[in-house]
């Protein structure tokens, strides 16, 4: 891994979490998890670099999130696709995920969690939080769509101040 400022990215961040997918991941090495993510943003807030995630609270990750200042977010590269959909579709709570999805954690310079198969790592620290309210639509259409009834509960948005990058 190799540390590179956060303006030094080149990716176009729509294409890379909206069709390539992340795994947004809380902990430390002896506790962690992991999950996929492919809703989210990259973004210049408060005069620095941040990232957008959104976390429903029934997902395992959720509590590590909520109990821990930082997380990461590590982009694995399409060829990692299975990776991706185990760590989408398993949770951590009752099954090692890591290890089914054949991935290899790896500790950043700051003691979080990211992956011997990341090409792309943020290390993020929590500034703001807030959780997604119905009444907040304008477009009720888009509540309707993605919250209630089989979609679980309304996801909780984090707002992560970018502190490191990391490339491989």
């Amino acid at each position: 891994m190799q540390q590179i400022d956060p303006t030094q990215v080149t990716d176009n961040f729509i294409s890379l979490i909206g069709k390539e997918w992340m795994l947004i991941t809380a902990g430390n090495l002896s506790s962690f998890n992991t999950m996929t993510a492919s809703w989210g943003a990259v973004g210049y807030l408060w005069n620095r670099p941040v990232a957008f995630i959104f976390v429903r609270p029934e997902r395992y990750t959720f509590e590590f999130i909520e109990r821990n200042d930082r997380f990461t977010l590590s982009f694995l590269g399409d060829t990692h696709r299975e990776a991706y959909k185990i760590c989408g579709s398993r949770s951590g709570r009752n099954t090692n995920k890591i290890e089914e999805a054949n991935l290899h954690p790896l500790v950043t310079p700051s003691g979080l969690v990211t992956f011997e198969e990341a090409r792309l790592t943020l290390d993020c620290q929590k500034i703001y939080t807030t959780p997604i309210q119905k009444d907040s639509f304008i477009d009720p259409a888009i509540y309707k769509q993605w919250y209630g009834g089989t979609h679980g509960g309304d996801h909780k948005l984090y707002i992560g101040a970018i502190n490191e990058c990391y490339v491989r």
